[in-house]
């Protein structure tokens, strides 16, 4: 398996080098950053020695080549608003972003997986459709929409919940205040990543129980519970993954709008307010961080199918 990781690894290599150069395209087709400099109380010789002191004088493929190799280095850059370093602001934001998204990738499965299972077992039942009404739901209602119905109702008309931040103003915070404000971003989504694996798993396991080898099982006198739980389930895993697996990115993405609704301080926050501000260097590093993160969930995906099922060789 390590041979295996080795060589997924050094693939991924030439793919990130392609999303670096696309990025850096479409940032350079976006427009310059010096145009939010530009204004009557600030001289075109200033705006020239800005161009200058940020190398935006040389070629697009001089400029590329130097922020690659700054890159390499580990050096991000400097945010052209605030002046911090780059790698600084993302390590302070990446801790909320992961907690919000690991707490609704598990609150997803916990609402998906059993729902799934059993809308499976008591196919064409009314639970059955109950279930598959509410995944539709949940995965066809806007997110931004959710959060504003979910704000009205827990904060503007009940005031149980917090809207906004990930601590209350004035106070230390600690596990119980984050965790009231987690409440209602994590609900948003989970509700619509449950709404699709309900589906999906659905699907898988309605495929297993139709399999011989558990109509064989059944019929040596094997217990329902069983014949689900350690046949089926087991074998229907592997699509399952799959889900999951292609859940992280778009979880990662679609944090962003969450997280400016709730003023959620993770690193959907700081993308909006650099797209706003035009801060290239963030959002080169941020679109970078994204690929990795793309790139890392395959080649998870990958590994736990060979856990999952051991008749998968990873070579």
């Amino acid at each position: 398996m390590s041979k295996y990781i080795i060589k997924r690894i050094l693939i991924a290599i030439p793919v990130l080098l392609g999303i670096t150069i696309i990025d850096y395209a479409i940032m350079c087709l976006a427009g310059s950053p010096l145009e939010i400099l530009q204004g009557p109380r600030v001289s075109e010789a200033a705006v020239e020695a800005k161009r200058i002191a940020l190398g935006l004088d040389k070629p697009i493929y001089v400029q590329y080549f130097v922020w690659l190799g700054e890159l390499l280095r580990g050096n991000m850059g400097y945010s052209l608003k605030t002046f911090q370093s780059v790698s600084s602001m993302i390590g302070s934001h990446l801790g909320p972003t992961l907690l919000l998204m690991g707490v609704s990738l598990i609150v997803s499965l916990i609402m998906a997986v059993p729902a799934g299972i059993y809308s499976a077992i008591h196919q064409y039942s009314k639970g059955d459709y109950t279930v598959v009404t509410l995944s539709f739901l949940g995965s066809s209602i806007p997110g931004f929409f959710l959060s504003l119905l979910l704000i009205f109702l827990f904060t503007v008309k009940l005031g149980w919940l917090p809207s906004s931040g990930m601590t209350t103003l004035g106070t230390e915070g600690g596990f119980a205040d984050v965790a009231r404000h987690m409440v209602m971003p994590v609900l948003v989504l989970a509700t619509s990543m449950a709404g699709t694996n309900i589906r999906y798993i659905r699907s898988a396991v309605l495929e297993i129980l139709q399999q011989d080898y558990l109509r064989t099982a059944k019929a040596k006198g094997i217990g329902r519970f069983m014949v689900i739980n350690k046949h089926a389930l087991r074998n229907a895993l592997v699509p399952i993954v799959t889900v999951i697996g292609m859940e992280i990115p778009m979880l990662f993405g679609g944090q962003v709008i969450i997280e400016q609704v709730f003023s959620w301080p993770g690193l959907g926050l700081m993308t909006m307010s650099a797209i706003s501000n035009r801060d290239y260097p963030v959002i080169m590093a941020v679109c970078l961080l994204s690929a990795i993160v793309v790139l890392a969930a395959n080649l998870l995906t990958d590994i736990l199918y060979a856990l999952v099922d051991p008749t998968i060789q990873l070579q």
